[in-house]
C-alpha cells in the first residue's frame, strides 16, 4: 500500500473534534439528552448509614397527579444484585440499607419536580442500627494481600511514620445522567455517560431479566469520569422504569445526589517502617495499609492489590513485608479513582523517603537517586522491569528546571490571595519532591483486551476511514488518538470515529490509563489488516478495485498473573509508568494558608502520540493531586456525608493551580503499540507528596495527613 503523507497522524498535536463545542458550551452531555414523550425518573435514597427496613409505603407518592410509577425491590424483573467484582450491591434495598444514600425506591413522573415530590412522599419505616464506620474496628474483610520477600529486617537507620489519606471525590464536571428507551423487541436502548459500556451491559441484563443482546448501550457525552463511572449508578433504574412504562425515561442526578450516587477514593490509614544503611541504601520496608471500602465491594479487591504491589514505590529493596487490607464499613462505597490504590501508598512511602533523607543527612533528591529502580530492577513483587525505567534521568531533569523567583508584593501571589489575609509577614517558602510509580492497564490476570472495526471506503470520490470501538471518550482525547492512528497506518486524512456502543466488541474500561495502549493497539491492528487487503495499492485505488474494505481485530497485551495470596509475588502488571514532581509553596505559618507557587513535572511517556493532549493529562493529574494535598475531602461523620456540594467540597480552580513546567521524556516500551506508556494517572500520585513535602519544608512540621487543614499548621 502506498502511503500518503498525513499531517494529523501519530506524534502530531492535533485539534480535538470536541474542543470548540466544549469551551463554547455547545457540547451535548448526557444531561442534555431529550426525546419526545420521555418521562423523568428519581431515586429515593436512605438517610441512614445502617438500618433495617420494616416497611415501604408507596401509596402517598402514587396519589400525586403526574406520577406514573413507583418501584421497589419487589419490582426488579431479574437478579436483585449487581457489582463489578462481586454481586453484593442490591438494585434497590431489600430489607436493609448499608450506607447513607443507598437507593430504596424509584419514581417516574411527567415532570422532574413532580417525581422529586413523589419520592419525598414515600414513607419508609427504618429501624436504625449502629453503623460500623471505623475501618480499624471492621470485621468484614474485602481482601488481605501480603507482599513479602527477604529475611533481613534490621538496619543502621530506621524511620517510622503513620499516615492518613482522606476520602477524595472524582468531582466530574457532569453528574450521572442517562436516557433509557424501550425497544420493539422487548429490550432496551440506553444512552449513558459511562466508562465501560460492555460491563454495564453485562451487569444490567441479568437484573432486567433480559438477554445481553437485548440491552444495547450507546455512549452519551461524558463530562469527566476519573473512575466515578466504572460502577453502575442510575443505569438499571432508568431501564426498569422504561420497561415498566414502555416509555423513554431520563434520570439526571443533581450535584448533591451525584456525591451519593458514585464511589469515591478509598480513605487510608498506613503505618510504614523503613530501614537503611548509614549511606541511605534501603535495607527493608515494612508497611500496613488499611483501606476503607465502604458498604459494597466495587473494585476494592483490585485497589488493595495495587496498594500492596506498589506499596514500596519505585525503589530497589531486597526485604519487604507489606500488607494491604480492604474492609467493609457503613461509610460511602469506595472504588476506582485516578491512581487506584497507588495514590494512597505513594503519599506514605514518599513521606518516608523524606524522613529517611533527614535521618541519613542526605537531600530528598539524593536519597531517591541512591535507591531508584532502573531497567533490570525487580519490584517488591519480584516483577522484572524489562523496559526502560529511567527514574534517575527523570530526577536529573527535574533538578535542572529553574526555580521560581522570590515572592513579590502582589496580593494575588500571597496565601489567601486578594482577601488580604496576609502581606507576607509570616510567609515561609518551601520546596518538596515526589516520585510515583503506577501500573498501566489491568493487572493480576484480568483478560484485558480491546476490539476495533475499521472500514475504508470512498465518499464523494475521496478515501475515507471509519473507526468504530466501544471505548469511552471521557475527556482524555481518545477519539483524537484513534483518528491519528488510522491516518498514520492508512495514509488517509479523512477519518471518522463512530460513536462508541455495544454493537462492536468490548474495548474494556476507560481507566487504568489503558485505552491508548489497548484500543490504540486494536485500531492499529485493524488498520494493518485493511492495509494488507489493499495489496499495495493506494487507498482510493484499492477501494475502486476491491470495494469497501472492513476489518475487525482484537488486541491483547502480554499476560499477567494474580499475586500469590501468601507471598504477594508474581508478574501482576503489564506496564509501569514513572512521574516526578517538584513543588514550591508559600505558607502563612500563622494562618495555615498555603499558596502553591510552582508544581513542575517530568514524566516518561514512552512515546507521545499527541503531545498537547498529553501535556493536558499531566496538568490535570497534577491538579487532582494538589487538590488531595490541600483541599479535597468528603467529610464523613458517623457514616453521614457532611459536604455533598461544591460549596463545601473544594476543588482546585485556575487560581489554585500554579504555572507548570512540564518535561516529557520518551523511552519507548518495546512491548507497547508505538512504544507508548500510559500517562494519565502517574501525575496524580507524585504531585500530592511533593506539595506536602514543600509545606513540611516551609514549616518544619511533621505533617502526616492529607488533605492538609489550616489548623494542622496554624494551631501548632
Amino acid at each position: 500500500m502506498t502511503h500518503t503523507a498525513v499531517s494529523q497522524g501519530v506524534g502530531a498535536s492535533t485539534t480535538r473534534p470536541d474542543a470548540t463545542l466544549k469551551v463554547t458550551g455547545e457540547f451535548a452531555y448526557a444531561s442534555d439528552l431529550w426525546l419526545d414523550g420521555m418521562v423523568w425518573g428519581v431515586t429515593l435514597r436512605s438517610p441512614h448509614p445502617s438500618a433495617r427496613i420494616r416497611s415501604i409505603d408507596v401509596g402517598p407518592a402514587l396519589k400525586i397527579p403526574g406520577v406514573l410509577a413507583v418501584l421497589t425491590h419487589e419490582d426488579v424483573p431479574g437478579e436483585k444484585f449487581y457489582g463489578l467484582e462481586h454481586k453484593d450491591q442490591p438494585v434497590l434495598a431489600i430489607d436493609e440499607v448499608n450506607f447513607q444514600g443507598e437507593p430504596v425506591a424509584l419514581v417516574a413522573a411527567e415532570h422532574p419536580e413532580t417525581a422529586r415530590r413523589a419520592a419525598a412522599a414515600i414513607v419508609v419505616d427504618y429501624e436504625v442500627r449502629q453503623a460500623v464506620t471505623d475501618p480499624a474496628k471492621a470485621t468484614r474483610v474485602l481482601r488481605r494481600q501480603p507482599v513479602t520477600k527477604g529475611e533481613t529486617f534490621v538496619a543502621d537507620v530506621v524511620v517510622t511514620g503513620e499516615y492518613e489519606v482522606g476520602m477524595q471525590d472524582q468531582a466530574p464536571l457532569g453528574p450521572e445522567s442517562g436516557l433509557a428507551v424501550p425497544a420493539e423487541d422487548g429490550g432496551v436502548d440506553l444512552y449513558i455517560a459511562t466508562q465501560w459500556l460492555h460491563v454495564d451491559r453485562d451487569q444490567l441484563a441479568p437484573c432486567l431479566g433480559l438477554a445481553p443482546e437485548k440491552v444495547r448501550l450507546t455512549l452519551a457525552g461524558v463530562g469527566g469520569a476519573f473512575g466515578a463511572r466504572e460502577d453502575l449508578s442510575m443505569q438499571v433504574h432508568a431501564c426498569m422504569l422504561a420497561l415498566r412504562l414502555n416509555r423513554p425515561v431520563k434520570i439526571s442526578y443533581s450535584r448533591e445526589e451525584s456525591f451519593f450516587g458514585h464511589v469515591h477514593r478509598h480513605p487510608a490509614r498506613m503505618r510504614y517502617e523503613h530501614g537503611a544503611t548509614r549511606e541511605g541504601r534501603l535495607v527493608y520496608v515494612k508497611a500496613e495499609i488499611l483501606l476503607d471500602g465502604g458498604a459494597y465491594c466495587s473494585s476494592s479487591p483490585a485497589v488493595v492489590g495495587n496498594a500492596a504491589s506498589l506499596g514500596v514505590g519505585p525503589y530497589e529493596c531486597d526485604n519487604v513485608d507489606v500488607t494491604a487490607i480492604g474492609v467493609y464499613t457503613n461509610n460511602p462505597p469506595c472504588g476506582a479513582m485516578r491512581g487506584f490504590g497507588a495514590v494512597q501508598a505513594c503519599f506514605a512511602y514518599e513521606s518516608q523517603m523524606d524522613r529517611l533523607a533527614r535521618a541519613c543527612g542526605l537531600t530528598p533528591l539524593e536519597i531517591r537517586r541512591r535507591n531508584a529502580v532502573k531497567q533490570g530492577s525487580r519490584l517488591a513483587t519480584g516483577q522484572l522491569l524489562d523496559s526502560p525505567a529511567p527514574l534517575a534521568e527523570l530526577l536529573e531533569r527535574l533538578e535542572a528546571l529553574p526555580l521560581p523567583g522570590p515572592a513579590d508584593d502582589d496580593l494575588r501571589s500571597m496565601p489567601g490571595g486578594v482577601s488580604q489575609t496576609t502581606h507576607g509577614e509570616s510567609v515561609r517558602r518551601g520546596v518538596g519532591y515526589g516520585v510515583g510509580i503506577k501500573n498501566i492497564c489491568f493487572s493480576e490476570g484480568f483478560d484485558d483486551y480491546s476490539t476495533a472495526r475499521v472500514r475504508l471506503e470512498l465518499l464523494n470520490g475521496e478515501p475515507h476511514v471509519t473507526v468504530h470501538t466501544a471505548a469511552a471518550e471521557v475527556g482524555q482525547g481518545l477519539v483524537t488518538v484513534q483518528a491519528q492512528i488510522a491516518r498514520t497506518e492508512l495514509g488517509v486524512e479523512r477519518v471518522t470515529v463512530a460513536t462508541a456502543d455495544t454493537s462492536v466488541g468490548s474495548a474494556g474500561s476507560s481507566s487504568a490509563s489503558r485505552q491508548s495502549y489497548v484500543t490504540g493497539g486494536a485500531v492499529r491492528a485493524a488498520c494493518l489488516a485493511v492495509r494488507e487487503r489493499c495489496k499495495g495499492l493506494a487507498p482510493a485505488q484499492a477501494v475502486e478495485r476491491f470495494g469497501p474494505i472492513e476489518e475487525t481485530r482484537e488486541y491483547r497485551h502480554r499476560p499477567t498473573v494474580p499475586l500469590d495470596p501468601v507471598t504477594g509475588q508474581g508478574d501482576s502488571h503489564t506496564q509501569l509508568a514513572l512521574c516526578v514532581h517538584r513543588a514550591v509553596v508559600d505558607v502563612d505559618t500563622e494562618l495555615g494558608l498555603v499558596k502553591v507557587v510552582a508544581l513542575d513535572a517530568v514524566q516518561d511517556v514512552g512515546r507521545a502520540l499527541n503531545p498537547i493532549a498529553l501535556e493536558g493529562q499531566i496538568h490535570g493529574g497534577s491538579a487532582q493531586g494538589l487538590g488531595l494535598a490541600l483541599m479535597e475531602e468528603i467529610q464523613v461523620r458517623d457514616g453521614r456525608v457532611l459536604n455533598p456540594s461544591f460549596t463545601d467540597y473544594l476543588i482546585p480552580t485556575v487560581l489554585d493551580m500554579p504555572p507548570m513546567q512540564v518535561e516529557v521524556m520518551e523511552f519507548p516500551d518495546p512491548d507497547a503499540p508505538y512504544g507508548l506508556r500510559g500517562a494519565g494517572e502517574p501525575p496524580t500520585l507524585s504531585s500530592t507528596p511533593a506539595v506536602m513535602a514543600a509545606v513540611r519544608d516551609a514549616t518544619g512540621l511533621d505533617l502526616h495527613r492529607v488533605p492538609l487543614r489550616p489548623q494542622d499548621i496554624a494551631l501548632r
